[in-house]
């Protein structure tokens, strides 16, 4: 691209290749001519450009490194990240997942050793399950708290496990439930590590079965969980197979929203 070095770009081409600036520092330019061969503009351009930029804290020149993003980025993200309620932002992808199964759809969050269910979709098919929005289930009762569990150490699985057990050994409202081992758990656990989904295979409810995966943040942290539960007749465990790649999806294209790459 020619232009005249003495001239600076104006109006809506200023914004658009100040903006191409900083997803060249993103995507990994240190150096002006790094920068300049990505987005197509001279040196001179370039040096103007990443300069008003690191004036208003965009970008960051350190030492021996280059360019950097800037904390001004830092401060805009988490305020685009608390302006838009997780429940708002999350609607259109549970809505899309209700139309796609007509199953009971949840999104839930971690609070301490329990899952926090935040908004629930009724499903079309089968009996109306005990969820509601604002209840409260342990952890390692749940498919979807399995799903906020994926990044935490066995031993904290073990211990999650063992807080859950029922009384006795025996739920009160499934008194003939048989629990499953600690082993039989661990295994199940790393499964769903690799595969980045997890089931509630009636581990909570009788007869309820569900799909469930994570939402992370930019940091990959996990934030919260969404999951797809029907009634066994409805939840044949080829289903919940064949729902595992949609779900993930799905959470995919949230997790996006909150700033992690999308990967498809």
């Amino acid at each position: 691209m020619q232009e005249d070095p003495k001239t600076a770009p104006t109006g809506t081409q200023t914004l658009l290749r100040g903006l191409a600036v900083v997803q060249a520092v993103a995507a990994g330019a240190r150096d002006l001519k790094d920068i300049a061969r990505l987005i197509g503009t001279t040196r001179s351009t370039t040096h103007r450009l990443a300069s008003c930029l690191v004036e208003e804290r965009y970008l960051r020149v350190v030492p021996q490194v280059g360019y950097l993003l800037g904390p001004k980025l830092i401060e805009l993200g988490f305020q685009a990240r608390e302006e838009l309620p997780l429940v708002t932002l999350a609607g259109p992808y549970l809505d899309e997942l209700s139309a796609l199964t007509g199953d009971t759809i949840h999104l839930a969050i971690r609070e301490g050793d329990e899952v926090l269910y935040l908004h629930k979709i009724p499903g079309r098919n089968g009996p109306e399950m005990r969820s509601r929005v604002g209840h409260r289930m342990p952890l390692a009762r749940t498919g979807i708290g399995k799903a906020l569990m994926l990044d935490d150490t066995p031993a904290e699985w073990q211990r999650l496990y063992e807080t859950s057990l029922p009384v006795g050994g025996k739920s009160a409202f499934w008194p003939h439930h048989t629990e499953q081992t600690w082993a039989q758990v661990e295994q199940r656990m790393a499964e769903y590590v690799a595969g980045g989904y997890a089931f509630d295979l009636e581990d909570n409810e009788p007869s309820i079965r569900c799909v469930a995966a994570p939402v992370r943040d930019a940091s990959r942290r996990i934030v919260a969980g969404i999951s797809v539960a029907s009634t066994v007749p409805y939840m044949p465990e080829e289903k919940m197979r064949q729902l595992v790649p949609m779900i993930k999806d799905v959470t995919a294209r949230l997790s996006a929203e909150l700033g992690l790459k999308y990967q498809p």
